[in-house]
């Protein structure tokens, strides 16, 4: 599969709240960049960050544009998150089923036909503001 192939698996496999197929797309070691926040290392602190995340957030990605590099081994994705605010998150406003709509991208390196990081970015005050901070 090509970058822009894993990169559509990977989302597809995210709107379809499909987490296994989500989690297989990616490398043992992944390292995970947390918008505005600290890199994680490895599949299972993933895990543990996907677990919170559908936890306290309902989301759905729509117009996803792929891209990706001559040699395949770096890609990035823009799109837009459809989402609602389900169970408070530590650390920010409280959680009361208010939904967003975001701006989004992703940058991802591509290893052995998986995904081995990925650095996401959105603007967190404009989250924080739909909301009701």
């Amino acid at each position: 599969m090509s970058a822009k192939d894993i990169i559509r698996a990977y989302y597809d496999a995210f709107n379809r709240q499909d987490m296994a197929a989500f989690l297989d797309l990616l490398t043992d070691d992944v390292a995970h960049d947390i918008n505005q926040g600290e890199r994680q290392t490895g599949k299972d602190a993933f895990r543990r960050f996907m677990d919170k995340m559908n936890r306290c957030y309902r989301e759905r990605l729509t117009d996803i544009v792929v891209m990706e590099s001559a040699d395949g081994t770096r890609g990035a994705a823009e799109f837009t998150v459809n989402g609602e605010y389900l169970a408070t998150d530590e650390g920010l406003p409280e959680a009361d089923g208010q939904k967003y709509v975001l701006p989004a991208g992703a940058f991802f390196e591509i290893r052995d036909g998986k995904v081995a990081r990925i650095s996401n970015y959105y603007n967190l005050n404009d989250w924080i503001a739909q909301v009701g901070a």
